[in-house]
């Protein structure tokens, strides 16, 4: 048991304190039946909220005897909380942004679970269900607001960043908030954390009293990227593809700041739909950017996708170094033009319906050994779908990195083993030879980074 560890009784917050008898028996079962284990993570790692931890393991073993469990009280519901971490209390009572957090963990498992999850009317093999089942756990989360012209900023980057690049992140959230933009991130820290928190400065000065700081996170990488204090809407998709899929669903333009693998997949991810000849009129703005001494990192990835996927892919973003007020004005602009080409072709504001998302990128990676072996990496693919088996590789080191059965399948039989085109293989050793290098693996401080990884050439 840790030594600060509380245990309590709470009531979750929002929607979840009105709810049918079959929703309360339901969520009654959650902390005994087979969600028990996700909840259980999930739960722990928003209770952890702004940790700089990225070790699940670690975090896990430390509070090893925590519990949760849902219990049905008239008709409603209480959560009882054993061990917890007492980060998370203030003279023994809870933060309420935590509680919200954890609200947020029961609502969305359990609506994926009873409402979607082997429902009739939702067929998660086909690209059209998927992007419906997306939609309404955005919708059941609140996260779709009508009536509002877009104004939602992806910001994607890497919990493990320096403090240079933290601040600049910092600053181009104060850019965007000054604009009255609102902020999505993956929800945990870094330049996942530093827009948001540039952003509110931005919003008080502006008396924006509403101001969103969305986190959508999955649960294989919650525990390893806690949700940072500032996420006010917290969304948990049940895994990668659904969650890439709902940022760009949601999200009006994308930013991206330094990262390492995480970053690499996510970029990956947007190319490869960005190339797909049936979004080729699709306005969906993406720029890279951080401070000066973050332009070699760029390069890396910039030489990098040049190489693997051409100009054509180049195209698809603009690299800004050094200006965060650039950064914001250009994506006003490239916003406003997202607008105008919704309201031209009566598209909803609030969601991409129009955008076209092959089910290559929506049905879930498994990274195992085989299927990592598996890849192919050719120059011969069109390149959408050469980016999308790009994409898997960064998602399977990732998994291998910092998600729990990543991390087993990694213990019991080793290195995942990657091949295929010679020059994208050794461009790919190289660029992530210099990821371990600068510590984009890990946070500063931590342990030296172990490859889960080998690149056959």
């Amino acid at each position: 048991m840790a030594a600060d560890s509380v245990s309590t009784r709470l009531y979750p917050a929002g929607m979840l304190n009105t709810l049918s008898r079959h929703e309360v028996e339901r969520l009654h079962d959650v902390s005994r039946g087979d969600l028990a284990g996700l909840l259980r993570r999930c739960a722990l790692a928003v209770l952890n909220s702004g940790s700089q931890v990225d070790d699940t393991e670690a975090l896990l073993a430390e509070y090893e005897d925590f519990e949760i469990e849902v219990q049905q009280v008239n008709r409603g519901l209480r959560v009882e909380l054993s061990n917890a971490p007492g980060s998370a209390f203030v003279d023994g009572r809870i933060i309420e942004g935590i509680r919200e957090l954890l609200s947020a963990v029961l609502r969305d498992l359990v609506y994926f679970d009873s409402e979607i999850s082997g429902h009739p009317n939702h067929n998660l093999e086909e690209s059209s269900g998927i992007t419906n089942a997306v939609f309404e756990m955005l919708r059941n989360a609140g996260a779709l607001v009508p009536q509002v012209d877009p104004d939602l900023v992806v910001c994607w980057g890497g919990h493990s960043i320096s403090r240079a690049e933290y601040g600049y992140t910092k600053k181009c959230g104060y850019a965007l908030g000054l604009r009255r933009l609102n902020i999505i991130t993956g929800c945990g820290p870094g330049a996942m954390k530093g827009p948001m928190k540039g952003a509110t400065i931005a919003h008080a000065k502006q008396r924006v009293h509403n101001g969103r700081y969305i986190g959508i996170s999955e649960p294989g990488i919650i525990a390893a990227e806690s949700p940072n204090p500032i996420v006010n809407e917290l969304i948990i998709m049940p895994d990668i593809e659904k969650r890439l899929e709902a940022f760009v669903r949601l999200g009006d333009g994308i930013i991206v700041f330094p990262g390492g693998v995480g970053t690499a997949e996510e970029i990956l991810y947007l190319l490869g739909i960005l190339l797909n000849p049936a979004n080729a009129e699709m306005p969906l703005p993406m720029i890279m950017t951080g401070p000066a001494e973050s332009a070699s990192y760029f390069e890396q990835i910039d030489n990098f996708i040049h190489l693997a996927l051409g100009e054509a892919a180049c195209d698809c973003y603009e690299i800004i170094v050094g200006d965060p007020d650039r950064v914001a004005r250009l994506m006003t602009k490239r916003i406003e033009k997202v607008r105008r080409h919704r309201i031209k072709h009566n598209d909803a504001f609030y969601f991409n319906w129009l955008l076209e998302i092959p089910r290559t990128f929506q049905i879930p990676f498994i990274p195992n050994h085989e299927n990592m072996l598996a890849l192919e990496i050719d120059r011969s693919l069109p390149i959408h779908v050469l980016a999308a088996n790009l994409r898997c590789i960064f998602s399977g080191i990732v998994a291998g990195n910092v998600k729990p059965d990543g991390l087993m399948a990694i213990r019991k039989h080793g290195h995942f083993e990657i091949r295929g085109d010679q020059e994208i293989m050794q461009a790919l050793d190289n660029m992530l030879a210099d990821f371990v290098a600068d510590n984009r693996m890990k946070i500063p401080g931590d342990k030296s980074y172990t490859p889960c990884y080998r690149i056959i050439t």
